[in-house]
């Protein structure tokens, strides 16, 4: 039977173990998803006759309608069933994963990715919900180490996997292998997942005195969001703030989310609980969340670009540089998991992750373009390694202080600033590669003359060639020391943490 002081459980009379693994599933299926059709873009667009521009509204769209549902699943999971919730959105993710790799144009592929998106934006909150309540403290530290070999592991072998599968088979499979994983999980969460009694009687009050919509809050989530998502994707492609079309979407960004956060705070049924930052450890946990996602999310997508843009890697080889990382992750947490709260408090391996992850950072600003394969694996090692002792013990304390019965939307919301730090991040980055290659160029050209061995008739063309290669790869390093001052910055906040009492990790 059920503990009975864990009336939440998604575990039932079975073994909480068993249930962690079955909801992983899906969710590392949907977090694989988020990077393995990176590498597959070109191919992609190729086959539904796409231009490069019109090729990333296929990332674009996928993103979009995932910031969307991602602040407002805590909320679905409550009316519509936190069980029922999470097998609606495995069977729609796997459904629109069908229709992606039957897609024969681009309007198609985008209307599948959107509805994929929407699907995908459910699970990740709703896993990490039933984590919270499956486990008792003492072991919700070793819990949520399970759940992020899922987050840490999938975006090291979905480059790998998709590269593997586009130079060896063709671009629909990396859509296609989800399909035998959606519906094996449906299987299992059916069989094996039950909806604890105290969630049924949540749901039952919430919707006794009929359901109260909250429509505002809704409208502003996705016009807010969705602008949010769209500006930070096309800032670069579009010239930034010179854009009419970037500036109309950061001013609606900002209006609407200014206004979702005062409307949210008022509403006695706010569809994204906004309430649940006056909680000092869960509002510094989403901060740290974020941080995470800016520096992890970002690196993830510049080194294999590093990788095939200036040392003329393939799509398998750029993504297998992130590989060594990841295995060195799945290795460490465990043992993070382990340590969290029992023998090392929380808020001091936070603090050394941070700050380790800092140095790492900085180590990679002195990359060369002498650099070899294993250079550049190293340098993914010496930055995931410290991920472990900063996911668990952040993914442990953040739940310190919130309600039991608001478990889903803290991991709602967890779970969306890491996807908002990722996609800020990738952003930031790829406009500073930008920016900075064309200011190291400058730098650099402006110093070839006739009179220091490039006078004419020497062609210019290998020379540009040269310069464009020098210039790319100083700006990949100034980009690694201001990740790395990132990192150095928000430590403080970590001496914020609560203490937690040695032999127990972070209860509600």
């Amino acid at each position: 039977m059920a503990d009975a002081a864990l009336p939440r459980s998604a575990a039932g009379n079975r073994n909480p173990w068993l249930i962690a693994v079955v909801v992983s599933i899906a969710t590392f299926m949907e977090v694989l998803d988020t990077t393995i059709a990176n590498v597959a873009l070109r191919h992609i667009a190729g086959s539904l006759a796409a231009s490069q521009d019109e090729a990333t509204w296929i990332l674009t769209s996928y993103l979009v309608s995932n910031a969307i549902v991602l602040p407002v699943s805590g909320w679905l999971a409550n009316v519509i069933g936190r069980k029922r919730f999470y097998m609606l959105c495995v069977g729609l993710f796997t459904a629109a994963s069908v229709m992606c790799a039957l897609s024969t144009s681009l309007g198609m592929m985008l209307t599948a990715r959107v509805l994929q998106g929407i699907g995908g934006g459910g699970m990740a909150p709703t896993e990490q919900s039933m984590f919270a309540d499956t486990f008792p403290p003492e072991k919700r530290a070793q819990a949520f180490a399970l759940y992020g070999l899922t987050v840490v592991s999938a975006p090291a072998i979905g480059p790998v996997l998709g590269g593997w599968l586009t130079d060896h088979a063709s671009w629909h499979w990396v859509f296609l292998i989800n399909l035998p994983v959606g519906l094996l999980s449906l299987f299992l969460v059916q069989w094996l997942v039950v909806e604890p009694k105290a969630l049924q009687e949540d749901r039952r009050k919430l919707l006794s005195g009929g359901l109260r919509v909250d429509y505002i809050g809704v409208m502003l989530v996705v016009l807010g969001f969705g602008a949010l998502q769209i500006m930070l994707d096309r800032y670069e492609r579009d010239d930034g703030f010179s854009s009419t079309f970037i500036t109309v979407l950061g001013l609606t960004a900002a209006i609407c989310l200014g206004g979702l956060v005062i409307w949210e705070l008022l509403h006695d049924q706010p569809v994204v609980n906004v309430k649940l930052l006056r909680v000092r450890a869960f509002a510094i946990s989403c901060t740290m969340m974020f941080a995470v996602g800016f520096i992890l999310i970002s690196t993830t997508q510049l080194l294999p670009q590093l990788a095939q843009g200036l040392l003329g890697y393939d799509a398998t080889t750029a993504g297998m540089t992130l590989g060594l990382g990841g295995v060195a992750s799945l290795v460490l947490m465990p043992v993070a998991g382990v340590i969290t709260g029992r023998l090392i408090q929380p808020k001091w391996l936070i603090l050394m992750a941070v700050l380790g992850t800092g140095w790492s950072m900085m180590s990679a600003a002195y990359l060369n373009l002498d650099v070899s394969f294993w250079n550049i694996s190293v340098t993914r090692i010496t930055q995931v390694v410290w991920l472990p002792f900063l996911f668990i013990p952040l993914s442990a304390v953040s739940y310190v202080g919130v309600p039991p019965d608001r478990s889903n939307d803290a991991s709602a919301l967890i779970n969306l600033m890491r996807n908002l730090g990722g996609s800020v991040g990738v952003s930031f980055t790829t406009t500073m590669l930008q920016e900075r290659t064309q200011f190291h160029h400058a730098r650099l050209a402006e110093h070839i003359t006739a009179y220091n061995g490039y006078g004419w008739p020497t062609p210019l063309a290998p020379i540009d060639a040269m310069i464009q290669a020098q210039a790319s790869i100083m700006s990949y390093l100034d980009i690694f020391w201001a990740l790395g001052i990132v990192a150095f910055l928000i430590w403080p906040l970590v001496l914020l943490l609560p203490r937690v009492p040695k032999g127990t990790a972070p209860a509600h």
